[in-house]
C-alpha cells in the first residue's frame, strides 16, 4: 500500500477511536478498533485485558526487538469543552476530539508505521506493536502489566505528542505523604506546639531545597507541596497537618534513593507512596537517536511521565502532536501533524533497521 493511502486509513483510525469512549479501565471498545485495524490488514494480534500487540511477520528470536508503543486510554474531558469530545470534526486543518492529541494521533501513526514494515523479511531488529491501556491511571491492566507477557525488548519508541522531537529523557515520579505534628488543644488556650504554625516553617524547608545533581537533559530535580489539609472546626488546634509532595526525579538518581534522602532530612514524618516510576533515558549516540537526528530532529529531556516509567530498556519518547494541548478542553491535533509524524517514523526506522 501507498503511504499516502495508508495515511488516509489512518486518520480513518483516529477518528473511529476519537468517537469511542476510552478513559482508563474502560478500552475495549478501542481495543476493538484497533483489532479490527490489524484483521483488515491480515496481521496477527494478540489481546491481553485491553491491550493488543502484534509482531511483524518475519520475526526472528535471535534478533533483538524494537518496541513501538503508545497508549489508547483518555483522561475524562474537563469541564471547560465547549465542544461534544467524541465528535471527531477537522476543522482549519485539526482534528478535534478527546485523545486527539494525548496520544491518538502517536497511537495511530506508529500503528501505521508498524503495518508499513510488517512484511519486511530484511529488517535488523523485530518490532513488536503495543497499543496499551491504563496509561493516564497507571493501572496494573497497563504496559507495566502486559510485560511479564511480552519477549525481551531491546529498545523502544514510546509515543506520546512531542511535536515529533526526540525526548531523549524523562522524569520519574515519586509522591510522598508527609505528617507534620503538633499537640492538640481548644483554640482559646494558649499552645507553643501548634501543627499548623509548625507547618510553616516544613513548608519552607521544602520551597528551598535542592539536590545536588543535575542533569545535561532534564535539569534539577522538582519538588513541589502539592496538597495540604488539616482542622475539622474553628475552634480546635489539630494534632497534625498533611502534605503531600510530588517530586519529578532527573535521571541522576533512583526514586530509592530520592526517597532515602528525604525521609533522613525532611523535619517532618515522610512516607512514599510508590518507588516504581523512574526516570528513564536513551543515550544521545544510540543509532535510533542518530537517526531521527540526521532528520533534523531535536533531543530535550521530557519533564512529563509516560509508559516510559514502566521500561528497564533504552527508550525515547516520541511523536506528532503538542504536549502543551494533553488533557486540554477542546483538544485537537493537526492533521499535518499526522502526516508528517507517519513520515518521520518510517524515514527515522528505516535508518536504524536497515543500517
Amino acid at each position: 500500500m501507498e503511504q499516502k493511502e495508508l495515511t488516509e486509513k489512518t486518520i480513518g483510525l483516529l477518528k473511529k477511536l476519537i468517537s469511542i469512549q476510552s478513559f482508563s479501565k474502560e478500552e475495549d471498545k478501542t481495543a476493538e478498533a484497533i483489532q479490527d485495524w490489524f484483521t483488515a490488514f491480515e496481521i496477527p494480534f494478540t489481546r491481553d485485558n485491553n491491550n493488543v500487540f502484534a509482531k511483524n511477520k518475519f520475526w526472528d528470536d535471535a534478533k533483538p526487538t524494537l518496541l513501538l508503543n503508545s497508549h489508547h486510554d483518555t483522561v475524562r474531558p474537563n469541564k471547560a469543552y465547549t465542544r461534544d469530545p467524541f465528535h471527531p470534526h477537522i476543522e482549519d486543518g485539526k482534528l478535534y476530539g478527546l485523545g486527539s492529541n494525548d496520544a491518538g494521533g502517536s497511537l495511530v501513526s506508529l500503528i501505521a508505521t508498524f503495518t508499513y514494515f510488517f512484511n519486511s523479511n530484511s529488517l535488523n531488529h523485530n518490532i513488536l506493536m503495543v497499543a496499551s491501556a491504563e496509561e493516564e491511571n497507571a493501572g496494573k491492566n497497563s504496559l507495566r502489566g502486559l510485560l511479564p507477557s511480552l519477549p525481551k525488548i531491546d529498545v523502544a519508541i514510546v509515543g506520546e505528542p512531542t511535536l515529533m522531537n526526540l525526548a531523549i529523557a524523562e522524569k520519574g515520579l515519586v509522591v510522598f505523604d508527609a505528617v507534620v505534628k503538633g499537640t492538640p488543644s481548644h483554640a482559646a488556650h494558649l499552645n507553643d506546639n501548634n501543627s499548623i504554625y509548625n507547618t510553616i516553617e516544613v513548608l519552607q524547608w521544602f520551597k528551598n531545597y535542592t539536590f545536588e545533581k543535575i542533569s545535561e537533559a532534564l535539569g534539577e530535580v522538582k519538588m513541589t507541596v502539592t496538597q495540604i489539609n488539616a482542622g475539622s472546626q474553628h475552634n480546635v488546634v489539630p494534632a497534625e497537618v498533611d502534605l503531600v509532595i510530588d517530586v519529578r526525579v532527573n535521571d541522576r538518581y533512583t526514586n530509592k534513593e530520592i526517597a532515602d534522602i528525604l525521609t533522613k532530612e525532611a523535619p517532618c514524618e515522610l512516607k512514599e507512596r510508590s518507588l516504581r516510576l523512574n526516570s528513564s533515558a536513551i543515550a544521545e549516540n544510540h543509532p535510533l537517536v542518530k537517526s531521527g537526528m540526521a532528520l533534523g530532529r531535536k533531543t530535550y529531556g521530557s519533564p512529563t511521565l509516560s509508559d516510559q516509567a514502566a521500561l528497564s530498556c533504552q527508550s525515547v519518547k516520541l511523536g506528532p502532536g503538542d504536549s502543551t494541548r494533553s488533557h486540554s478542553a477542546d483538544e485537537y491535533i493537526y492533521i499535518n501533524e499526522i502526516e508528517e509524524g507517519i513520515d518521520l517514523y518510517i524515514k527515522i526506522l528505516e535508518r536504524f533497521l536497515k543500517e
